[in-house]
């Protein structure tokens, strides 16, 4: 009986020392002016609830405090937003104090040159070298090629294989961006390259804790380790005397007509950021077209019709070509469809310079604003039937310049590589469905928060056409 008394005499007081401390930090934050919301723990914030449960956690906080509210994710007091209007506000105005605002781990790991990191100036120069490099000129004439080369020989031995096209859709956009970023290396290096930039891409997303077997240590360490296969690649590449018409060669020319002159330490980072912001939309995307037209037989019939009207006028060798690209209407919809309904990006995240009014509220400087997009993309008023994977409302081209599509982000921020990015999954869509038929294997689970993924994987079968 006495034990008994003491371990309820513990628990007691552990829960009045928790509700303690959780008093404790709403008082530091219960500022004059400050939206409602709650801030959860000392340094962890609200950071479980949040990514364990995602959409729901932000309902919940919704209902309770309206679309407008205060929390403490990912390392740092934030404000999200759920309001159409005012994130379109919150994007259009980093000149008036609301910059690049992306977790600690994001910036460590990705580097400080990181377009997505820096702002002003700087942020004009990384997206001139970055614009010069993904331009419609340099799609047309180098990318696409390379692409549709690529694209060929990684889906030419799928027939009579169960694949998983998590895995595959992965490596396949990784493998597309090195080869568009370092041609001739691009095979030597991907077996050392493709594990480390895995690891990465896990660290950018946790808690900056710098402790050994977290996703931050391990996504730190794979960057050091980039950093020299990128540094011995830049070296091996000045000590030789060949040109290289790629995107590592034109951001190490010298000669005048580089108008965006970079560091190498610049020159790494640009890098890292192409492979990183092209890989998850991609591969996600990619990964999730194929499961809603397995899904969706007459969506896929529509698809099918468009790419083999394409290859009927071609030659059986002969590539996909800018004017294909251009005729690929319904591909183009599904796209964006896919995009929509699985909602690849969540929102973006912009930070205060300065003490700044929003919504009649006062944000204190250094605080994190989240502009949460997810829930535009099930708005009935917006999207009719929004749950319905419907890519046919995307054949009015009014819809792509609608002030809610903000699927590729907006205003000075809106993703630099969004037609890029569609040219591969394009090219990729089109020697899928034109070569293969699939079913799926075993219904593995789908997760929707923090990132789109299957934890076990999505296998397909898959047989020729």
């Amino acid at each position: 009986m006495g034990v008994l008394m003491v371990i309820v005499g513990m628990f007691v007081m552990v829960l009045c020392m928790c509700t303690a401390v959780l008093r404790w930090n709403e008082m530091r934050y219960r500022k004059k002016g400050l939206p409602p919301g709650t801030m959860g723990w000392p340094v962890f914030g609200e950071t479980t609830e949040f990514l364990k449960q995602g959409p729901n956690f932000m309902k919940n906080q919704r209902a309770r405090y309206g679309s407008f509210f205060k929390s403490h994710i990912l390392g740092c007091p934030t404000v999200v937003s759920m309001d159409p209007e005012l994130n379109r506000y919150i994007l259009m105005n980093e000149a008036k104090g609301l910059v690049p605002g992306y977790p600690q781990s994001m910036l460590d790991i990705l580097g400080k040159c990181n377009i997505a990191a820096v702002h002003g100036s700087t942020h004009k120069q990384m997206r001139g070298a970055l614009l010069a490099l993904i331009s419609p000129t340099m799609i047309r004439q180098q990318l696409l090629p390379k692409i549709d080369e690529f694209m060929r020989a990684f889906l030419s031995n799928w027939d009579n294989q169960v694949i998983n096209i998590q895995d595959r859709t992965k490596e396949m956009a990784f493998l597309s961006s090195l080869k568009q970023i370092a041609s001739a290396e691009s095979s030597s290096v991907a077996q050392q390259f493709m594990p480390e930039f895995f690891k990465l891409v896990l660290g950018t997303l946790s808690l900056p804790i710098d402790l050994p077997g977290t996703n931050y240590r391990r996504g730190f360490q794979a960057r050091q380790n980039i950093l020299k296969i990128l540094g011995q690649l830049i070296e091996k590449r000045r000590d030789s005397e060949e040109s290289h018409k790629d995107m590592l060669g034109y951001l190490m020319r010298n000669d005048d007509n580089n108008r965006h002159k970079l560091s190498d330490d610049e020159i790494i980072d640009q890098i890292i950021t192409i492979l990183y912001s092209g890989y998850e939309t991609v591969s996600t995307t990619s990964m999730m077209a194929v499961k809603y037209l397995h899904d969706h037989p007459t969506v896929l019939e529509e698809l099918r019709k468009e790419h083999r009207g394409i290859r009927e006028r071609k030659r059986a060798d002969e590539p996909i070509e800018c004017n294909d690209l251009k005729s690929m209407r319904f591909t183009r919809a599904v796209i964006f469809e896919t995009s929509r309904l699985a909602t690849i990006v969540n929102g973006v995240l912009r930070k205060t310079t300065q003490d700044m009014e929003l919504n009649g509220y006062v944000i204190p400087k250094g605080w994190r604003i989240y502009v949460y997009t997810r829930e535009i993309n099930y708005d009935p008023f917006l999207y009719p039937d929004p749950l319905a994977f419907n890519p046919w409302r995307w054949m009015d081209k009014g819809l792509e310049s609608q002030n809610y599509f903000l699927i590729f982000g907006g205003g000075t921020r809106q993703c630099p590589g969004k037609e890029l990015g569609i040219a591969e999954i394009s090219t990729f869509l089109h020697y899928f469905v034109t070569r293969y038929r699939w079913e799926e294997v075993g219904g593995e689970k789908l997760m929707k928060f923090p990132r789109v993924e299957a934890p076990n994987g999505l296998h397909i079968r898959v047989s020729s056409y």
